[in-house]
């Protein structure tokens, strides 16, 4: 009998653990895309050429700060 209980009190807690971890994808879909995009707008940014007025490297520093940012912004989510 005390066997079926913690089988039950194990799958219980398992359920409640996945489903924030299910909760805490949706919640956080947004900022993970959008960090994403920030990543592979980076990448196309340090594959352009090199000669666009400082433009370029100023954009680059730009992404790695909204980049800095969007972390800074999941962590916070995952706090509430």
């Amino acid at each position: 009998m005390a066997v079926k209980k913690m089988v039950a009190l194990i799958l219980v807690v398992g359920l409640m653990i996945g489903g924030a971890a299910v909760s805490y994808a949706v919640e956080q879909s947004h900022m993970v895309a959008a960090l994403e995009h920030l990543k592979a707008a980076k990448a196309e940014l340090e594959m352009a050429a090199h000669n666009k007025g400082g433009h370029r490297v100023e954009a680059i520093k730009m992404i790695n700060r909204a980049i800095d940012q969007v972390k800074k912004g999941i962590e916070a989510g995952e706090k509430y």
